[in-house]
This record gives C-alpha cells, sequence and structure tokens, in this order.
C-alpha cells in the first residue's frame, strides 16, 4: 500500500527554492533594502546641509519624544511630535470606524442584490481607482471650501449666512481620507458577504431574533475576517497619508507623513525624518498584531 502522505524529495525542495529565488530577492532588495537604510539613517548625526554624518548618534530618537531647550537645555516633550502623533492616530481611528459605519451597509446592500446586478455596483465602487488621488482630493476640496457646494447649497437654502469654514480642518482631513479610503472597506467586507449563507438570517427570525440581534450575533461574527481586513486596509494607508492632509491641511494641520517629509525636506534632518518613519512603521505593526490577535480572540469564541 502506497504512503498517503508524500514527502517532498531535496531535488524538490531544491526546485521550490530555487522558483521562489526571483521573487525573495526583489523582495529583499526593493522592501526590506530600504527599511534597512532607513534604520541605519536613525542612528546617525545630521549633516549641516541634509543628508548624515556617519556618526552613531541617539539624537534622533531622543527628539522624536523630547526636545532640549537652546538656552539653559533644559529637557521638556516635544509637544508639537506628540500633537501630531495624537492627530494621525486619532483621525486614523475615527476615519476607520467612519468607513466601517458607511461601508458595511453599502457592502450588504451590493451583497443582497440580484447576481446579474452585482457586477455593476462594485464597478460604481471602483470607479474612483481610476482617478488620480490628487485629483480626487482637489473634489474634496471644491465641495467643501468656502465658496463651494456645499456651503453654497446651504446658503442658498437658508440654513445657514454665512460659510462654515470646513476646509484646513481636522475635519476636512477626515473626510478626504474616508473619501479615498472607503472603497478598501468596501472590498473585503463584501468578499465575506458574498459568500455569506443568507439562510443563517431566516434561522435567526425564526428563533424569534430580531434585526439587531441577527446583525450582533449571525452577520457579524462570521463576517469578521472582512471586517478586520477592511479595518487593517483603511487603518494603515491612514496612518501614513501624505497628499490629503497636505491639500485638504493646507499645511496647518499637519500629519506624520507630512512631518516626515518636512524632516527630509526644510528640516534638512534625515537622522529625525527617518526616526520618525521607523516609529511609524512600528505603530503599524502594533496595529495590525492587535487587530489580528483581537479578531482571533473574538473568532474563537464562535468556532
Amino acid at each position: 500500500m502506497a504512503n498517503a502522505t508524500h514527502r517532498p524529495s531535496f531535488t524538490e525542495r531544491h526546485s521550490q527554492w530555487v522558483l521562489l529565488a526571483p521573487a525573495l530577492t526583489l523582495l529583499c532588495v526593493a522592501a526590506f533594502g530600504p527599511l534597512f537604510i532607513v534604520a541605519i539613517y536613525s542612528f546617525l548625526t545630521p549633516g549641516d546641509y541634509g543628508g548624515v554624518v556617519w556618526k552613531f548618534s541617539t539624537e534622533a530618537w531622543f527628539n522624536v519624544f523630547a526636545e532640549r531647550d537652546i538656552f539653559d537645555e533644559t529637557i521638556g516633550f516635544a509637544d508639537a511630535h506628540l500633537a501630531i502623533f495624537w492627530r494621525s492616530l486619532r483621525l486614523a481611528l475615527i476615519t476607520t470606524v467612519v468607513a466601517f459605519l458607511f461601508g458595511f451597509p453599502t457592502a450588504y446592500f451590493i451583497a443582497t442584490r440580484p447576481a446579474h446586478q452585482r457586477n455593476l455596483w462594485m464597478l460604481l465602487i471602483m470607479v474612483p481607482f481610476w482617478t488620480n488621488l490628487l485629483i480626487r482630493t482637489f473634489a474634496i476640496m471644491e465641495l467643501i471650501r468656502n465658496e463651494g457646494v456645499v456651503n453654497t447649497l446651504l446658503m442658498g437654502l437658508g440654513i445657514i449666512n454665512e460659510p462654515i469654514q470646513m476646509l484646513y480642518t481636522d475635519f476636512a482631513i477626515m473626510v478626504g481620507m474616508l473619501y479615498v479610503y472607503l472603497p478598501l472597506m468596501v472590498l473585503p467586507i463584501y468578499a465575506s458577504l458574498e459568500r455569506f449563507d443568507f439562510s443563517l438570517v431566516e434561522a435567526g427570525y425564526d428563533l424569534y431574533a430580531n434585526r439587531l440581534k441577527v446583525l450582533r450575533k449571525v452577520i457579524l461574527p462570521v463576517t469578521r475576517p472582512g471586517i478586520v481586513a477592511g479595518s487593517i486596509l483603511v487603518l494603515i494607508p491612514a496612518l501614513g497619508a501624505y497628499v490629503t492632509p497636505r491639500v485638504l491641511g493646507g499645511g496647518k494641520r499637519m500629519m506624520l507623513g507630512n512631518l516626515i517629509e518636512l524632516q527630509f525636506g526644510q528640516g534638512r534632518n534625515w537622522p529625525l525624518g527617518a526616526a520618525l518613519a521607523m516609529l511609524l512603521l512600528l505603530i503599524v505593526m502594533a496595529t495590525m498584531v492587535f487587530y489580528v490577535r483581537a479578531a482571533g480572540r473574538e473568532g474563537g469564541g464562535h468556532g
């Protein structure tokens, strides 16, 4: 009787590694290589006119969270950096939550349409991806500026007497990121709902569960992988957003991406910019680990 479990021979394993070698090489050179360089730069001394001096220093990491007074060398918190950290995290979390609140009903609506209509609805969701990010951001600016569509409409209806200042605020940045990243929330949730057996919903109603309980006890647990995937896809780019805060924040409401660019550009402090970039990477990694572990714990209760 033949052995049911086939163990690959040395030649087969060697062939697999040969086939994987080009992709692994490209990944190491194009992804891990630059990250390694940035990590090294974060422990070097800034040059006088940009660049780095190859002298080991932890000053950049110190300056991420603290600062020295230029007169008496006293140490205090880097209030500007901490404020930007908090704004970035807060706006990213708010954008993720609001994207879920809008994205889940949208995905549920599309998943419950007849099969021949779903492709059309998904096409409408994908249309914004065909347009450049900068153009989409300027479109949001045209809507919410003082002389834009929203203020003009509200004043025309007599709801307000003067324009509401929405542009160059945290609200404008959140709206811009929501518009940009909302499809990234809809697509994974729709993929989960498309495979969902809606007879379970009918079974819940037969057991006298109301709509809210069916949503909490039946639909959300089954679609949790899509929700977690969508949340990660929205939260991670929102944390490092650059174009949207730059345009809609007017340079006054900076986020981490803008702060990093500022250090590599006008600030000419490459080690500090590298340290901030590595900090953003650590925040993203910690966020992903938290999401995955939280999803695993909650999913284990329904197994």
